[in-house]
């Protein structure tokens, strides 16, 4: 029996519903409006196109979206000096730097110096540390993590006790706050990697198998227990099959044909965890924008 399909636009398209109601809910109790900054550095298409969605996620959302583009020779000092305006602006609820940054600026610095209240990216290590420590009230929660998450919750619910999850990658961006989430959920949890022995043994104990690698369909069929979660993080351009010279297509991590005919439910790519993305950004922001005000925010 083929897999349930986990529709990430359609979680997406709920967790937004739930920020405008938030976002209409705060104007009228507090008179403010949530204000999302991007940093943009350069001119990487793919960076404007995401920037450019993002954008406009806010305003559909009803926030005020502040957009700094700044050239690729911009300086270490002219982002500092431009993130601690936005760290001190009252109307900036959230504060993002799109990377990758051009090669000659040291991007960890600058992700670390948003405030972790303002770090709607959750990459501070203040956010991480909090997650890493369970406290996922207190921070603000990584973006893809917190939308895999929501997946996963929309299968199992928000109680995973009992079930063993296993996820490929440890990252900081997303392999081990995923873990930590998945913990905190009350999952057994095994973080593995390239170093890992016997890997396809140890995927095919986990009820819920998360992929984030960046390999184009490692995971088959034969790493997945069947009746399985699947939740597919990888998004690698391939070249499309057949004819079609010089195109490409997305896939996944996970080998998506072969490895829905055995799992219970799994995400596609795209259309999985991607759309989550930038919705939990959303959510971020107007977490983020409740607390500024000592009021208690909603959950997503």
């Amino acid at each position: 029996m083929a897999a349930r399909l986990i529709d990430g636009r359609q979680s997406a398209a709920a967790v937004i519903q739930s920020v405008k109601s938030a976002t209409e809910a705060l104007r009228d109790r507090a008179g403010v409006t949530p204000g999302l900054a991007v940093i943009i550095v350069g001119d990487d298409p793919a960076s404007h196109a995401y920037v450019g969605a993002k954008g406009r996620m806010a305003k559909d959302c009803g926030f005020s979206s502040i957009q700094h583009s700044l050239p690729a020779t911009a300086t270490q000092d002219e982002i500092a000096a431009l993130v601690a305006s936005l760290n001190e602006d009252e109307a900036v609820h959230g504060i993002l730097v799109q990377l990758p940054l051009p090669s000659h600026l040291d991007a960890e610095k600058i992700t670390q110096s948003v405030r972790p209240e303002k770090d709607v990216d959750g990459l501070h290590v203040v956010n991480a540390g909090k997650v890493a420590t369970g406290d996922l009230d207190g921070g603000l929660i990584s973006c893809t993590p917190a939308g895999a998450m929501v997946l996963v919750r929309g299968v199992h619910g928000s109680d995973l006790s009992g079930l063993s999850a296993v996820v490929i990658g440890r990252s900081n961006l997303f392999g081990k706050p995923m873990s930590a989430l998945l913990l905190a959920a009350n999952a057994t949890v095994t973080t593995a990697h390239s170093r890992t022995r016997d890997l396809p043994a140890i995927c095919r104990e986990a009820d819920i198998l998360v992929a984030a690698v960046g390999r184009a369909r490692m995971v088959g069929r034969d790493w997945v227990k069947p009746g399985a979660t699947v939740i597919d993080v990888g998004i690698n351009r391939v070249p499309m099959e057949g004819n079609a010279e010089g195109k490409t297509h997305l896939v996944g991590d996970v080998a998506f044909e072969e490895c829905s005919e055995i799992a219970g439910a799994i995400t596609p790519v795209p259309g999985g965890v991607g759309p989550m993305t930038i919705a939990m950004l959303m959510a971020n922001t107007v977490i983020a924008a409740y607390r500024s005000k000592g009021i208690e925010p909603p959950r997503f």
